[in-house]
């Protein structure tokens, strides 16, 4: 029998404000326990909580972003529970009028676009963190990111698969980086994902009984937890026994699901509007001003590349998948005039896809920290226009930008790598490999096309690499003839 897996992801986003959303409490992370908390973020006798601005501004800037719509008016209510981390007793949330309703947010699947829509993005403060690794018996309290502000996203149960799971992810992480509302931190728990996963039989539109992972604080994480938790329920469901909702941890170390606590329901937490804060009002001024600030998004930017670039949709995809490599790639494309800048566009797009970024992955790092400077990749790309370089001593010389080396100049005066584009020369290499190579050049007289790719081959090997790829295979096909 086939399954479906049906996923929908809500993701907590800390916005990237000096202070907390109610109070002027820092909220700079590593501090010793319980510095950054204050009166306001324990609701305290006597304490109002104000509403920060520049956190509203944030949210507004996502839902401008996600072409979401904007409630004008919005309601903060309390979300009543009893945690220790938690000692005011309910945390203050947006439920039935949220800042943000719909939207959406497309990215690329094993080079197949898909679309995700957003139910809602909502602002509300973070509770503190409960400490046990330190304490014999007992649990520690840090009350530090209490009061944080956070966006929480909501999307439409619409994913079928962990990978779509973690494209959505990595795509709403790039996005709230680039609009600047969100560092993205992951490890110190500034982008934090909890999925809802439900099983179903294929051809069946009821949704399951879902149960939602909390808390997964990387990609890998992500996609281990909703594939282990996907098998565990469609073991349990052809075993006889039935889905109970719930809420689960993962288990890094076991690569499996624990059960936390049963699922809690929106009735079980008794949200009733906030009676210390106003209605959120945003106008048409602020929003106006808001969407001018904003920078151009990843989608407007794609567009043009392909349409002005003439570049691909999966090129450019990568292109745009970070801030930083779209910083890098426009830096890198501004050294070029109009007459060439298409040709250059497509070879940056081939060299920072393909050598550069298997070079960053293996060191893990980003183009942000790219040891071989946008100028320097300008310069080799131009060598490579020019036909002074082969892709092959290209890559050579890359290979010496990368290590440290500063001149691309240099190195092909030093390693003597410039590409042998002379006929004459070139001649008499293919006239020794025809020579040499008998039965190929008649495989390739007789219809064999391949032949003539291992007689190229061949001549490059003759030469080191340095001559001319394109003049090798022109010679050898008058040659031919």
């Amino acid at each position: 029998m086939e399954w479906e897996t049906v996923i929908g992801i809500e993701t907590h986003v800390q916005l990237s404000t000096q202070s907390k959303i109610f109070s002027g409490a820092s909220t700079d992370f590593g501090a010793e326990p319980n510095v950054h908390a204050c009166e306001v973020d324990l609701a305290l006798p006597g304490v109002l909580p104000v509403l920060n601005r520049e956190a509203v501004e944030k949210a507004l800037r996502f839902g401008i972003a996600t072409q979401g719509t904007i409630n004008q008016r919005s309601i903060f209510a309390r979300k009543n529970y009893f945690y220790p981390d938690l000692p005011k007793g309910y945390q203050i949330s947006q439920f039935e009028i949220p800042i943000i309703e719909g939207g959406s947010l497309t990215f690329r699947v094993d080079d197949v676009e898909k679309t995700v829509n957003l139910t809602r993005a909502h602002l509300e403060e973070d509770a503190g963190k409960s400490l046990h690794e330190d304490f014999v018996g007992m649990s520690g309290i840090d009350l530090n990111r209490a009061g944080t502000p956070l966006l929480e996203i909501v999307t439409e149960p619409e994913m079928r698969s962990s990978s779509e799971a973690v494209e959505y992810a990595k795509t709403l992480h790039a996005l709230v980086r680039w609009i600047g509302i969100c560092d993205g931190n992951m490890q110190e728990g500034n982008f934090r994902c909890d999925a809802n996963v439900s099983v179903r039989r294929k051809g069946d539109n009821t949704l399951g009984t879902r149960r939602e992972i909390k808390n997964l604080n990387s990609f890998r994480f992500l996609q281990q937890a909703i594939e282990y938790e996907a098998r565990w329920q469609i073991e349990q469901i052809e075993d006889g026994l039935s889905i109970v909702q719930a809420t689960v941890l993962f288990d890094p170390d076991s690569g499996e699901t624990r059960l936390m606590r049963t699922k809690a329901d929106a009735h079980d937490y008794r949200y009733f509007p906030d009676p210390d804060l106003l209605p959120l009002i945003v106008d048409d001024d602020w929003l106006v001003t808001v969407r001018s600030s904003l920078p151009e998004l990843p989608k407007s930017k794609a567009e043009r590349y392909q349409a002005e670039l003439e570049l691909n949709g999966p090129d450019v995809a990568s292109l745009v998948s970070t801030l930083e490599a779209a910083s890098y790639f426009e830096s890198v494309l501004a050294e070029f005039d109009e007459k060439t800048i298409k040709s250059a566009a497509k070879l940056i797009a081939n060299w920072m896809n393909g050598e550069v970024a298997a070079a960053l992955n293996r060191e893990q790092k980003d183009f942000s920290v790219c040891p071989v400077s946008p100028s320097s990749l300008s310069t080799l790309i131009k060598r490579i226009l020019d036909n002074t370089l082969s892709t092959k001593l290209a890559r050579l010389v890359f290979e010496e930008l990368w290590g440290g080396a500063l001149s691309v100049d240099d190195i092909i005066k030093e390693k003597g790598f410039t590409q042998m584009s002379d006929s004459g020369e070139i001649e008499s290499y293919v006239d020794q490999v025809i020579t040499q190579n008998p039965q190929q050049v008649d495989d390739f007289k007789a219809g064999k096309e391949q032949a003539l790719n291992s007689l190229v081959g061949q001549v490059m090997k003759l030469t080191k690499g340095k001559a001319n790829p394109t003049q090798v295979n022109e010679i050898l096909k008058a040659k031919l003839a």
